[in-house]
């Protein structure tokens, strides 16, 4: 990503988190590493992962979305996924989760002490 991107020139990315990538470019600390990973990756590959910028995560972040996040596969996303010896995701890998989603959205909106209907 450009410098500019960063908050230290008006950007949104935390400056602290990128190292020096050419004359005018800036990266992700831990990205270019032998073994690449995020500083800003909170995960237990296989088990959880979030960044822990996601709101302010630079471009090349929000450019690659997981696979069938939005309805279609991602190659990058499989490819990250093989390297850690991951299966790739399968559309119905985001069932369950839309489900739990809406589930737990409904009760929540119940009154305490109230049990949400199964559907």
């Amino acid at each position: 990503m450009h410098w500019m991107d960063t908050d230290a020139s008006g950007g949104v990315v935390p400056q602290t988190l990128t190292e020096a990538f050419g004359p005018h470019q800036v990266v992700m600390r831990g990205t270019w590493e032998s073994r690449p990973r995020c500083i800003a990756l909170d995960a237990e590959i296989g088990t959880f992962s979030r960044c822990t910028i996601h709101a302010v995560r630079p471009q090349a972040c929000r450019d690659v979305q997981a696979s069938w996040e939005s309805g279609e596969a991602s190659p990058q996303c499989d490819r990250a996924r093989a390297a850690h010896g991951l299966p790739a995701l399968r559309a119905s890998d985001w069932i369950p989760a839309i489900a739990m989603v809406l589930v737990d959205a409904h009760a929540a909106a119940l009154p305490a002490g109230d049990a949400a209907p199964v559907p």
